[in-house]
């Protein structure tokens, strides 16, 4: 038999913890729309942002190694994937809309430019005292305004609770009501699940990446606080000294995942229990008196951030890395400072858009979306390669 919408609703609210965000409280829409019959809020958020050409195009869009490196390695879209998996899985044992969190992991990275992380430090530079440029505030952009898709309004019309919680903590966002009721309300913990979510997928998979790559070294993560921890999950067959990094390199990740995850979900219920956390407004109360609700064990937290160190200067500092980051910064440059003498390179559907947010917020919405390989495409169409790819 089927179910309908008041059906489903009440289903929910029956597995839901009182301190998780219902679909009834999910907040309304900028943009009035009849509600489905038998999809809920947050299910319709998530399949709008799937659906969405922001989406689609993280599958080209670099992780750590650009997609040129090779095809195993993890991409923006392949990272997103994984996050959403994690934040759902960690938001189902504790009671939280798994929906609503595994929509905003599937939303966190899509106003990331192409090149990572260096993509993203060049836009800032560019757009210095132009309004800036940050991945999380152009997620943002991305599903208020950006996508097209509906005839009767811009971007994605989400819930609101869906773009609360896309929306990262300190991130420099324009004043409007949303922003009040952020910095009121706070995060809720389905939020909070995914920034540490986050947090977790890349260290994994970056270790697992880097070790696969060659470029981290077994011994030299061995040397590592959370290594007593890993090696203590490893299966038998795979505790030999002798062994190769690529043949234990996967299950490294995956032991770094479980083991991420298990501390964090256990904190996070003794955390919960502790300031007495039931309801969303508890929450907020806690939100406003500088509280951590989601956070690993002390003595965890010590290992994580050993590893993530380990990561920043083995990883992305070793010089492979920083060679295919200064690559990318560059043709960012060259890309924009093209577009900017040459304004009728851009798209129609960027220029019409001109007048309303200038030049330079055009040219930095443009490049922000495109993928590695089209902005290297570009630069050969364009007529202004300067290195082989």
């Amino acid at each position: 038999m089927k179910k309908g919408r008041n059906e489903l609703l009440a289903e929910e609210e029956k597995i839901l913890a009182p301190y998780a965000v219902s679909s009834r409280n999910s907040g309304s829409r900028a943009y009035e729309e009849p509600e489905h019959p038998y999809r809920l809020p947050f299910q319709r958020d998530k399949d709008r942002i799937i659906h969405s050409h922001a989406f689609k195009r993280l599958e080209y869009k670099t992780q750590v190694f650009v997609y040129s490196e090779g095809d195993h390695f993890r991409n923006r879209l392949t990272h997103t994937l994984e996050v959403a998996g994690i934040s759902k899985t960690i938001s189902k044992v504790l009671g939280l809309n798994e929906d609503l969190s595994e929509t905003i992991a599937l939303a966190h990275d899509l106003g990331h430019s192409p090149f990572g992380h260096a993509g993203q430090e060049a836009l800032a530079e560019l757009m210095k005292d132009k309004g800036g440029f940050e991945h999380n505030k152009q997620s943002l952009r991305v599903v208020q305004k950006l996508e097209r898709r509906y005839p009767d309004f811009p971007g994605l019309n989400l819930c609101e609770e869906t773009l609360l919680g896309i929306m990262k903590h300190g991130g420099g966002y324009e004043t409007t009501q949303l922003l009040e009721v952020r910095r009121t309300l706070g995060p809720s913990l389905e939020a909070l699940v995914v920034d540490v979510s986050d947090e977790i997928t890349y260290s994994a998979h970056d270790t697992e990446d880097g070790l696969e790559s060659g470029l981290l070294k077994l011994e030299d993560v061995k040397q590592l606080s959370i290594w007593k921890r890993i090696e203590a999950s490893l299966p038998n067959s795979e505790k030999k000294s002798d062994l190769h990094s690529h043949s234990i390199s996967r299950s490294i990740g995956r032991v770094l995942l479980n083991l991420m995850v298990s501390d964090l979900v256990d904190t996070i219920d003794q955390t919960l229990s502790k300031h007495k956390i039931e309801s969303r407004e508890s929450i907020a109360k806690a939100y406003q008196n500088k509280i951590k609700l989601v956070h690993f064990s002390e003595e965890f937290q010590r290992e994580f951030t050993e590893l993530k160190q380990y990561l920043f200067q083995n990883l992305y500092r070793h010089p492979e890395v920083s060679r295919m980051s200064e690559r990318g910064k560059e043709t960012i440059y060259l890309i924009f400072k093209h577009f900017e003498t040459h304004p009728e390179s851009i798209p129609e559907s960027y220029r019409k858009r001109e007048g309303e947010d200038g030049r330079m917020r055009i040219i930095c919405d443009y490049i922000a979306g495109m993928t590695d390989r089209y902005a290297i495409e570009k630069l050969k169409r364009e007529g202004i390669l300067w290195f082989p790819y």
